[in-house]
């Protein structure tokens, strides 16, 4: 079990010895799991507890609040992935501008080696740290020789074929931003996943027959606009007692994400339709859809006879990608 800090205040008194790793990790991906898969070995053989130190919110969100980047994964996403690696505690600091102020020195010396009793450092070769983003890998290998502290640099993390680009958060956004959700899916380790409630709709899915959960999108970055096949699980009931049986089950959904023009529905929607259930009723649940495959953009069907045929032919397609009998 990963214990989850706020603060250096709540990491226990006797935690021991540590190997600290630390990072944004948005997105978890391969090359972070690199990273963190190192921190538990050397943690392991060196009979210490295994730390990650995650921020939130982002940096840049408080050093460029009017340019805050949207995060591949949400926080609690980043945290589940983070401890699906073996963590045995991590620290998610809440990010300031007084934060920002500690100096590298500061930071390594009165956080990492006193703050979480650090015996070890590892960090992939791209690490800044420390006000202004002054320290780098050099500074801390320095340090370490000073405070008697081991420290360990991972290199980058690639695919196996000769020449294969590093992973990388940017890698991912441009595979959703294209709406490559397997080559996304290849770089995490798993499916990209958006979070967030069923709220109620105009109900014209109900009336088609095609029925839908939409979604006020909380947590994920928002990918290619279009028609998905993917999963939908109910990951917290909150209030609903009737979906509580549904809590943690992995649905099959044909997922619709962007404008509706067909039906000239206002803003931006992100509706997922259960495939063969039609008694459903979800609203003020937290959900997660995990999207698996593209299909084709948002289209002007014209009129709905048109657009029933195109979400019969939609919600075919889905059960051949998700190998629905």
């Amino acid at each position: 079990m990963t214990s989850v800090w706020r603060s250096l205040a709540d990491v226990p008194a006797d935690l021991g010895p540590t190997v600290v790793t630390v990072g944004n990790f948005d997105g978890v991906h391969r090359g972070h799991q690199a990273v963190l898969a190192e921190v538990v070995a050397a943690a392991r053989a060196l009979s210490a507890k295994a730390v990650a130190v995650t921020f939130d919110p982002h940096p840049k969100a408080v050093h460029d609040p009017d340019h805050t980047p949207e995060l591949i994964t949400g926080l609690q996403d980043r945290v589940e992935r983070m401890a699906a690696a073996g963590l045995d505690g991590i620290v998610v600091q809440q990010y300031t501008l007084d934060f920002a102020m500690a100096t590298p020195e500061e930071f390594v010396a009165d956080y990492v080696v006193a703050g979480l009793g650090a015996v070890a450092i590892v960090v992939g070769r791209d690490t800044r740290f420390g006000r202004g983003n002054a320290g780098d890998v050099e500074t801390l290998r320095e340090m370490g020789q000073r405070l008697g502290v081991s420290v360990d640099i991972v290199g980058d993390a690639a695919g196996t074929t000769e020449g294969a680009r590093r992973w990388s958060s940017t890698w991912v956004r441009e595979l959703l931003e294209e709406g490559d959700l397997r080559g996304a899916a290849e770089i995490l380790g798993a499916p990209h996943r958006l979070r967030g409630i069923v709220v109620h709709g105009d109900k014209r899915g109900r009336e088609i027959g095609f029925p839908t959960a939409n979604l006020d999108v909380h947590a994920g970055y928002v990918p290619r606009h279009g028609v998905y096949a993917g999963f939908l699980t109910v990951t917290d009931a909150k209030d609903n007692v009737a979906a509580r049986q549904w809590e943690g089950m992995a649905l099959p959904a044909a997922i619709s994400l962007g404008f509706n023009y067909t039906v000239d529905s206002e803003g931006l929607r992100i509706e997922a339709h259960v495939i063969d259930r039609f008694d459903l009723e979800l609203y003020g649940t937290e959900v997660a859809l995990d999207l698996i495959e593209w299909r084709r953009p948002m289209l002007d069907f014209g009129g709905l006879a048109r657009l029933i045929t195109a979400l019969g032919e939609d919600v075919a397609w889905c059960r051949e990608v998700l190998n629905l009998r």
